[in-house]
């Protein structure tokens, strides 16, 4: 009687434009992370080496998606690495803005891995735990949650002052492990399947692609959809703190962010019986507010620096009321940092 065989299974046939690993096989990854990157090759390869080096016994794969039509400097960082081993797919977005590159690849992963029920994703210029991937994972089994959020922590340049490396722009939103209101950024997340299915857009809205806050938004719907959320704090990620945001311009102009973010989403989703006057209403309670704030953190920590942020967050809104907001994130073409 001849030996029974096993069927070869069907070699993955990339789509045009679509550089893949050899000898992927996609029915059988559980988790996809997607990394959108803009001109940070050294800095991109540097994270995919982070998850080379991952201890897992989940079985994933990768969604690269370069957002550079001009260099396109992601996609042979990208080959190498499927060269040495690591499993997935990488291709261009030509429309630039960082929802677009992270909407490419959430799509494309949800698409090429029909049985993957965990997307991740890691920014470029991010280096993740050994243990990253897996308290990941798990934490989503353990608690059935939509959603995962882990801390992302700093990593400064060597001559970065103190009142710098304090700041509360720099530091996770959470410090223990567990269930959460919601995730506010989406450098160190996870979303299932089920939670992009539950909404009824669940791309990231394109509005945000150079002011920022993208994210916010998408995790907020995802609030207002009823999706759990869990934090995981043992899931690290440690973040290259390049040196133009240790300066102070840039961090005021990210308190100025976050308030046009904020006031943006209270605008868009207020349910309240003032209606459209209700970010302004809170914008006026917000001045003395933040005044308070201000003096609260100054007479605590003595950094003015600190004391700053909220005043430059309530600025950043009333600002947007007028329609004034900072774009932080339209990238210069010659300029890397585009996050």
């Amino acid at each position: 009687m001849p030996a029974l065989t096993t069927p070869a299974r069907p070699a993955f046939s990339p789509p045009p434009g679509i550089i893949a690993s050899a000898g992927l096989e996609p029915n059988v990854i559980e988790a996809v992370v997607c990394i959108p990157t803009f001109r940070r090759p050294d800095m991109l390869a540097a994270t995919l080496a982070s998850l080379a080096a991952q201890t897992t016994s989940v079985n994933f794969a990768l969604v690269i998606v370069d957002n550079d039509a001009t260099l396109r400097a992601g996609l042979p960082a990208a080959a190498r690495f499927f060269e040495g081993g690591l499993q997935g797919i990488a291709t261009l977005e030509p429309a630039q803005g960082n929802c677009h590159a992270i909407n490419r690849a959430f799509a494309l992963a949800r698409e090429t891995f029909p049985r993957a029920d965990y997307f991740l994703m890691i920014d470029d210029d991010e280096i993740a735990a050994p243990n990253w991937l897996d308290s990941m994972v798990q934490a989503a089994k353990t608690h059935d949650a939509d959603l995962v959020g882990g801390p992302v922590f700093p990593v400064f340049p060597a001559d970065a002052p103190a009142n710098i490396r304090a700041h509360p722009v720099f530091w996770p939103a959470y410090t223990q492990s567990g269930p959460i209101p919601m995730i506010y950024g989406s450098g160190n997340c996870l979303i299932t399947r089920r939670a992009f299915a539950a909404l009824d857009n669940p791309d990231f809205d394109i509005r945000y692609n150079f002011l920022g806050g993208g994210d916010t938004d998408f995790f907020t719907r995802c609030q207002r959809a009823g999706l759990r959320a869990v934090w995981a704090n043992g899931a690290e990620i440690h973040e290259t703190v390049p040196p133009q945001r240790t300066k102070t311009n840039w961090i005021l102009k990210r308190g100025l962010r976050i308030g046009a973010i904020n006031f943006e989403l209270d605008r868009r989703y207020n349910s309240t019986k003032f209606g459209a006057l209700t970010p302004y209403l809170k914008n006026l309670a917000l001045l003395p507010l933040s005044c308070w704030r201000a003096a609260k953190v100054l007479s605590k920590s003595g950094n003015m620096l600190q004391a700053a942020h909220p005043l430059a967050v309530v600025s950043g809104r009333i600002l947007a009321g007028f329609k004034l907001e900072t774009q932080q994130y339209r990238a210069n073409p010659a300029a890397p940092d585009h996050k």
